[in-house]
């Protein structure tokens, strides 16, 4: 189902990361993660208390086997979708949550034809049928209503438990999040006193877990320069009852060395923006090698504020939701001939090492969609030399 526009200097670049196996790797982008991961707010509940909830009422879920606050519920599928005579167009983002399950928004309605009560097919806008669900208005209401269900849906390609329906995510006892992406604050291990700054910290998963596992202790700095997600971040982390153990801040973060100059930070966290090439599933995307270049030198542009903003020997966490050399590895080096950052071996050990002949190589991780069964993702430590 997935449709890829991909350049052929960024399939020549997927090919150093994969050689002859590229095709299974693009292949592997259109189909959801074997689970589907989510966090336990251990300030709020113990794993086994969420894990009883949901069980007492049903639910197939299981603790991942290395990191304790994981849980995760099985992604079921591929299904037929039955058809049906109306039909709504769904936008890339609502599209992706739709195969999965989730019911269809008004603001991730394109257009359709269609009357509230009728049964409905959402397709992609390529045509694509993803799910068969009734829809909840009309679609003359398209454009004068901002929000609310646009289709509930009964059936989708995918099933996965609709997480924020569930009186636990209401709650703050869960947050939904990859597992590569959990094992960056893992690795981090924040400890009670320390100073942690999260420099694209929306939507604030990443820095709700640096406090969960410091168990509040730590000092956590978060930064944003969209106005929007900052909203959203303090949104999702009064959700989740840390709102007083954060200082949220909007600020482009490639300039806290020089807007925050008092800043010193134990450890940093840099999760800047990438390709996504990792990112699954992917109904469609579109790519050009020049934007994996681009990208490149923004996220270098947040690792030199780090490795400024960091104390001597204090640790930056790298990481990226790509494979791409140019956003991984080669940004590595680059790092540690530039910026005087040094890669050191994580306490963790999951997914693959890194793809360079470099001695440190053997120190990074990477996840694999069609190897691992997890979203595509790069994780470097490095240590700021004294």
């Amino acid at each position: 189902m997935g449709r890829f526009d991909y350049d052929s200097e960024l399939i020549k670049a997927l090919e150093a990361v994969y050689g002859s196996d590229v095709f299974n790797f693009l292949e592997s982008l259109s189909r959801p993660p074997s689970r589907y991961y989510v966090r336990v707010n251990v300030l709020k509940a113990s794993v086994d208390d969420v894990l009883r909830r949901l069980r007492d009422r049903g639910f197939e879920v299981f603790r991942d086997e290395v990191l304790d606050e994981a849980i995760y519920f099985p992604v079921k599928g591929p299904y037929e979708v039955p058809s049906a005579k109306w039909y709504v167009v769904a936008d890339k983002k609502a599209a992706e949550s739709v195969l999965l399950g989730s019911d269809l928004y008004v603001p991730g309605v394109i257009k359709g034809e269609f009357r509230k009560g009728v049964e409905v097919n959402v397709i992609t806008e390529y045509g694509d049928v993803i799910a068969y669900g009734i829809a909840e208005i009309d679609s003359d209401s398209i454009g004068r209503v901002d929000r609310g269900i646009a289709v509930r849906v009964v059936k989708s390609r995918y099933d996965v438990v609709k997480i924020r329906e569930l009186p636990e995510f209401k709650e703050g006892l869960i947050y939904p999040q990859s597992l590569p992406s959990m094992l960056v604050c893992a690795l981090m291990d924040p400890k009670a006193g320390e100073v942690i700054v999260d420099m694209c910290a929306a939507p604030g998963g990443k820095t709700g877990h640096l406090v969960e596992r410091s168990y509040g202790r730590a000092l956590v700095y978060a930064f944003d320069h969209s106005k929007k997600k900052v909203e959203r971040m303090v949104e999702e982390l009064s959700r989740l009852g840390h709102i007083g153990r954060v200082k949220v801040f909007k600020a482009d973060s490639r300039y806290l060395d020089v807007d925050f100059s008092w800043l010193r930070a134990d450890k940093v966290v840099v999760d800047p923006p990438c390709s996504a090439l990792g990112v699954i599933p992917k109904l469609y995307d579109s790519k050009r090698y020049s934007d994996i270049k681009v990208l490149s030198e923004y996220q270098f542009q947040f690792l030199k504020t780090a490795a400024k903003v960091v104390r001597e020997g204090g640790l930056i966490s790298y990481s990226t939701c790509t494979v791409t050399l140019e956003e991984g590895e080669e940004l590595v080096e680059r790092a540690i001939n530039q910026l005087g950052l040094e890669v050191i071996e994580p306490k963790i050990r999951l997914g693959s090492s890194g793809i360079t002949s470099a001695p440190w190589g053997m120190y990074l991780i990477r996840f694999h969609p069609h190897i691992h069964g997890v979203p595509g993702y790069f994780i470097s430590l490095l240590r700021r030399r004294n």
